[in-house]
């Protein structure tokens, strides 16, 4: 399949070349975005390093153009073309970068290829749209929540408060079991926060080239500083940044290590508006540098019992059910132990629910506005048939499932244990005594 995105990027390419040459700079910027797009894409999936190199060479000298089109297009005004036409410096890659970040205020710098180029690369983890996860859909955790508004909203919306040696909080780790919400409280900070958010995995900074990941690494926090206030969310921190000195440590994973120690400390100044979230299931797997760095740590436990109440209506949504406010108490009673990634599994086995019975049911009743529904043999006005029966009769649409019940989840949390383990929960409150807080 990434065969396709090469091709289509290829072909994006040679027409925004094409419009390029004509000058009609509106499309031609367009056509080169959309073919770095599609290069950034087939870049994941490519494992031969001559192709790698090959598609960033020619992403260099696509964003090059593009960029200088860009200038163009907010200058009003037309570029000179020399040497073959523009177009042709995009293919050969021999124009300068010219560097039109307004937020940079350096409207005339100039970027060399290699920078752009890694830049390019890393342009992907830039969320661009809201999550849509919000601080009311994140069940409990007040504690982390409010030191999150207090660094990432409040410095936004009121600077007026942070003066004198009141700084707000610049590195947060956020660690617990897996499956307690510490990613989805990530979200909510992407979707409430009026910054610019990158999220970043180990793949999107480690490379194979020698030299190539540390320069990643500088880079993330050069564009988070251009495009201030930033967050950087860097979520399976503890596959970057292990201990040092193990004995399974790469040469590349110490210089990982390094650049990330030198640019975590290199954020206290004054100027800068950069703030680093990290997640992690193993706390004590990470290198103690790293950890001093980070000056919030928040344990992310499981959820107690009005959280997982909360949390069973969350999944549910607008879902028809018939459940009452002492039923969703009962389930949250029912779940100790459970994680919210737990809940979230059965209620999305408990959604299919009503959909089972439909397929089973042998009988079905016709309501007054048309519709069919299963029904036991002994209602009034049952009718034995069956879905199949019914779809053949062109009644497909017209058949709808009943509404779930408490019954649905006692049968669905019958079959679901709690995926962790006591020990789990130990090593982690013993870190949090250790080094951490609660959330």
């Amino acid at each position: 399949m990434y065969c396709n995105f090469l091709e289509n990027g290829s072909e994006y390419a040679k027409q925004a070349v094409k419009e390029d040459d004509a000058g009609n700079y509106d499309k031609a910027f367009q056509l080169y975005m959309n073919a770095l797009e599609y290069f950034k894409i087939h870049l994941k999936y490519e494992k031969n390093p001559q192709i790698q190199q090959t598609i960033r060479q020619r992403c260099s000298g696509y964003l090059t153009r593009a960029e200088e089109i860009r200038a163009i297009l907010d200058n009003g005004g037309s570029a000179p073309t020399s040497n073959g036409g523009p177009a042709l410096a995009a293919e050969a890659k021999v124009k300068p970068k010219v560097n039109t970040n307004p937020k940079s205020g350096e409207g005339k710098d100039e970027e060399d290829p290699e920078r752009a180029k890694l830049r390019a690369g890393l342009d992907s983890v830039i969320i661009r749209e809201k999550p849509n996860v919000k601080w009311s859909d994140v069940a409990g955790l007040e504690s982390a929540k409010r030191a999150l508004r207090e660094a990432v909203v409040l410095p936004v919306k009121f600077p007026q408060f942070f003066t004198g040696k009141r700084k707000p909080w610049r590195a947060f780790l956020l660690y617990g079991p897996p499956g307690t919400g510490k990613s989805y409280l990530a979200k909510a900070v992407a979707t409430e926060a009026d910054s610019t958010f990158f999220s970043i995995s180990s793949s999107d900074l480690v490379s194979k080239w020698m030299g190539e990941s540390e320069k990643l690494v500088s880079n993330l926090f050069r564009m988070a500083r251009d495009t201030a206030p930033s967050i950087i969310f860097i979520d399976e921190i503890d596959s970057l940044c292990g201990q040092r000195g193990e004995g399974n440590e790469s040469e590349a994973s110490r210089r990982i290590k390094t650049e990330l120690l030198v640019q975590m400390q290199g954020m206290g100044n004054d100027d800068e508006k950069v703030l680093v979230l990290a997640a992690t299931n193993t706390p004590y797997a990470l290198d103690q540098a790293i950890r001093r760095r980070f000056d919030k740590r928040i344990y992310i436990p499981l959820p107690d019992l009005k959280a997982r109440q909360h949390m069973f209506k969350v999944h549910l949504g607008d879902t028809p059910h018939n459940l009452t406010e002492s039923d969703f108490e009962h389930l949250a009673r029912k779940t100790e132990g459970f994680s919210g990634s737990d809940i979230s599994v059965c209620v999305k086995d408990v959604l299919f629910q009503p959909v089972r019975k439909v397929q089973d049911a042998k009988y079905f009743m016709k309501t007054s506005d048309g519709m069919w529904y299963p029904c036991d043999r002994t209602q009034k006005g049952a009718v034995k048939i069956t879905l199949e029966e019914l779809d053949a009769k062109g009644l497909a649409s017209k058949i709808l499932p009943l509404a779930i019940t408490r019954a649905d989840f006692d049968k669905v949390l019958s079959k679901h244990k709690p995926t962790v383990s006591k020990a789990d929960l130990e090593v982690h409150e013993r870190f949090t005594k250790e080094f951490g807080e609660e959330g």
